[in-house]
């Protein structure tokens, strides 16, 4: 039986015309969604940006990560969500981070994509608790909740599969190697989507795109 969580490639490049070749062949190696990681751009141009996505013609997600979250963009909140917004009505994701000011995360409301409300931290994983919380603020915000946290040992990596199981519609990874196989594992709980590498590898312990289809197919039944 093959699984319904689609895989999703990130695309970091400084140019746009390197975003589309890179996009082409992740394309032709099997992925479901492309991430158009904007603020990887050395002059990101909205146009250019527009361009772009019409020209690639796949389902996408558009990020603009700010810098406390791993991101790389420059220019002021108002200049991100812009971008954010002059891209929403072009793809069917655009992710915003959970601590973004209400009234931006509003305004992406209003257009067609779904919201993937994402919180980030490179550091550690927070208690359960704690994630819950987040998730649920992310859930009542948004269309899809995501969430990446650094693990210290195993237990922390068994965090994300709790999340997991309890939420629909919700992202969770463990990053780094330790912590790899839960972007494998996400399928085995429906989750709606799980991130690969191609070219690209944006977050730690992203598995390359041709293994993940190859597990992702794979027979592995989980009680729950």
């Amino acid at each position: 039986m093959y699984s319904q969580t689609k895989i999703a490639i990130p695309i970091f490049q400084k140019s746009t015309d390197k975003v589309i070749t890179i996009a082409e062949d992740c394309i032709k190696k099997g992925a479901d969604i492309l991430e158009f990681r904007v603020d990887g751009l050395k002059d990101p141009v909205l146009s250019d940006i527009t361009n772009t996505i019409n020209e690639i013609n796949f389902p996408m997600i558009v990020t603009n990560r700010i810098s406390t979250e791993g991101g790389s963009f420059k220019g002021s909140e108002e200049e991100r969500i812009d971008i954010l917004k002059g891209c929403a009505d072009l793809v069917e994701y655009v992710d915003v981070e959970l601590q973004t000011d209400d009234k931006y995360i509003n305004e992406l409301k209003d257009y067609n994509a779904d919201l993937i409300v994402s919180y980030h931290d490179f550091e550690k994983t927070p208690e359960l608790d704690e994630i819950y919380y987040i998730v649920e603020k992310e859930k009542s915000i948004g269309d899809i909740a995501k969430v990446a946290f650094m693990p210290n040992d195993l237990e922390d990596t068994m965090k994300i599969l709790a999340i997991l199981s309890h939420y629909k519609d919700t992202i969770a990874i463990s990053m780094s190697e330790l912590g790899s196989y839960t972007r494998v594992m996400a399928s085995k709980f429906n989750s709606p989507i799980t991130f690969a590498a191609g070219t690209d590898v944006t977050a730690p312990g992203q598995i390359d795109i041709e293994t993940m289809k190859a597990l992702l197919n794979m027979d592995l039944p989980i009680e729950q």
